[in-house]
């Protein structure tokens, strides 16, 4: 993972995404480096378009937070209904007291 991370800090900075880079950013973090994931992580970038893959990492993350929040909000929306009815249930019985 600290490889990922050490590329996008990377790209974020504008500076070339290579082997040497990376391990100069793990170095400087006080990771031990293993340079041929340094290589094959530079191999697997080649040609990709990294602010096009983090926005589809964003787009596609996005539904499944909100659907996350949905159980949620029906949760309360349940919660006051029965508050609701539980408060008519109580002024009724008031009422017919009244009426006895």
């Amino acid at each position: 993972m600290e490889y990922i991370y050490a590329a996008l800090l990377l790209h974020n900075a504008g500076k070339d995404i290579t082997d040497e880079t990376i391990t100069a950013v793990l170095t400087a973090a006080g990771t031990e480096v293993n340079e041929n994931r340094a290589k094959a992580l530079v191999a697997a970038l080649d040609g990709v378009d990294i602010e096009e893959a983090m926005a589809k990492a964003a787009f596609a993350a996005a539904p499944a937070a909100a659907s996350a929040a949905a159980p949620e909000a029906a949760a309360a929306v349940v919660e006051e209904k029965e508050e609701e009815e539980a408060a008519e249930a109580s002024g009724m019985a008031g009422l017919g007291a009244l009426f006895g």
